[in-house]
């Protein structure tokens, strides 16, 4: 196993249905006479524990989290023009969801960048919202973890880019 995929109880994880969660255990489990050590990843917000083959890990995208230069260029990803393709709504949401579920921290960016709409200015649908609002909830978890900082000071960081951006093009 490669040393990007070396994971220890108490790291922060990224596995990219779900979001962040934090390795609780390694454990060693017997399963039809194999042994098999299993990464067991809590994820507090949905109450679920999922238990993880360690030769799985990389094939799932399970990762640990970004550095600071990463989650850095993902700030700048949301201070970047949105990217709207002239394409039907369900066709594009797919496409967001793809990026969310990638577990990349800079696609779920663009996600937001590209979502973002100024409150006092337009409305969003319920179907951009409940997209935007599942982005930045992944996008906050992992902003909060590297930069150190609580979830709410995470959003506002990352509201008053988006909003400071959007100003800047109007």
């Amino acid at each position: 196993m490669s040393k990007d995929y070396t994971f220890n109880p108490g790291d922060f994880v990224v596995y990219p249905a779900h979001g962040l969660g934090q390795i609780t255990d390694i454990e060693q489990t017997e399963v039809a006479g194999q042994k098999l050590e299993l990464i067991a990843v809590n994820f507090n917000k949905d109450k679920l524990t999922l238990r993880i083959p360690m030769p799985n890990a990389k094939k799932t995208g399970l990762r640990q989290i970004v550095n600071s230069a990463t989650m850095d260029e993902a700030v700048r990803t949301l201070k970047g023009k949105a990217k709207i393709k002239r394409v039907q709504w369900g066709k594009r949401s797919q496409e967001y969801m793809a990026k969310i579920n990638s577990g990349d921290v800079v696609s779920v960016a663009e996600v937001l960048r590209d979502l973002y709409k100024d409150p006092e200015k337009a409305e969003q649908t319920y179907s951009e919202r409940q997209i935007y609002e599942q982005a930045m909830n992944r996008l906050v978890a992992e902003y909060a973890i590297v930069k150190n900082v609580n979830e709410a000071d995470a959003i506002s960081k990352l509201e008053s880019v988006l909003h400071t951006k959007n100003a800047a093009l109007a």
